[in-house]
């Protein structure tokens, strides 16, 4: 496939979710996606599986319901009215979808002020051609289907962080800090996303704590006591390339985390127009899970 070719579908592909993601609260058909993307209908769902990974009413699926997540933690509105807001055709369809991709049920989830797994609205789209599984340019110790990667655009925001003393990773701030941590930063209702492990940038590191962090990221506006032993930090805007792996068995994912770092450390973002930008912000690392890939993040800026 030539590089124009391959530009098309990834622009093509990005007008669909860009459709979607306006659209979050009507209606959509595919033929409203083909329209966006230029192609049939046909070559417009196999494209954007292709491309992402999902098929386009998974995608829409999954971006409604976070949208629902937010409004039932930041409203008073019934469970029913959020549902058919977003466009759910029943009380008892919205909570299925909700307790399948969160596994917890809209009630449950407005009662216990949990943290779910929110899903993250992807911006940019870049296919890069990994070596596949079973092909002959990898040695056996790579060997990995794919990976996606994408340019996440990141909001001015806080960062609630608890330090360690020399971490350099989870083993050894956990060996540091103990595993608790976790757990407060997953009960902080005001998150905007799911707690993180993160590697700080040189300007962010105190005097004698560790460069591996815990945190969770907030709202700029948030105003709550901050834990004992913890800090909050503000964070600029940032655009973050995320990287993320196939689904793994859960028994090898120091295996599967390894397979990542290795195509990271190969990869070359000026390629798409980016240069690594190592102090705009955190890298960061989702908790691995072997359901959805291992994900890390690092920070980038546009070139130029």
């Amino acid at each position: 496939m030539s590089q124009a070719t391959k530009k098309a579908e990834q622009d093509a592909t990005q007008r669909m979710r860009a459709f979607i993601d306006a659209h979050l609260r009507k209606p959509v058909t595919l033929r409203d996606l083909a329209n966006a993307a230029g192609y049939s209908p046909f070559h417009a769902a196999r494209l954007f599986k292709e491309v992402t990974g999902q098929t386009p009413f998974d995608y829409l699926r999954a971006a409604r319901l976070s949208g629902a997540a937010a409004r039932l933690r930041e409203s008073g509105e019934t469970i029913t009215s959020v549902a058919f807001d977003f466009v759910f055709s029943s009380h008892a369809g919205f909570t299925r979808a909700f307790t399948r991709q969160f596994g917890l049920a809209p009630r449950a989830y407005r009662e216990q002020n949990a943290t779910l797994r929110r899903f993250l609205p992807i911006r940019v789209l870049i296919n890069q051609d990994f070596p596949r599984k079973g092909t002959t340019n990898m040695d056996d110790s790579n060997k990995t289907k794919a990976i996606f990667v994408q340019v996440v655009e990141r909001p001015a925001r806080k960062l609630l962080l608890k330090r360690g003393i020399n971490a350099q990773d989870y083993y050894a701030f956990c060996e540091e800090v103990g595993c608790d941590v976790w757990d407060v930063l997953c009960g902080v209702r005001e998150a905007l996303y799911e707690p993180v492990g993160l590697w700080l940038p040189e300007h962010l590191i105190l005097p004698g704590t560790s460069k591996y962090v815990q945190g969770v990221e907030l709202p700029l506006d948030y105003s709550q006591p901050v834990p004992e032993g913890y800090d909050l930090v503000d964070l600029p805007s940032c655009n973050m390339m995320v990287f993320q792996g196939e689904p793994y068995n859960d028994d090898v994912f120091e295996e599967a985390i390894g397979q990542v770092w290795e195509q990271i450390k190969h990869f070359d973002p000026t390629l798409y127009g980016y240069q690594w930008a190592p102090e705009a912000a955190p890298r960061f690392q989702l908790e691995p899970r072997g359901y959805r890939g291992y994900i890390e993040a690092w920070p980038v800026e546009p070139i130029g």
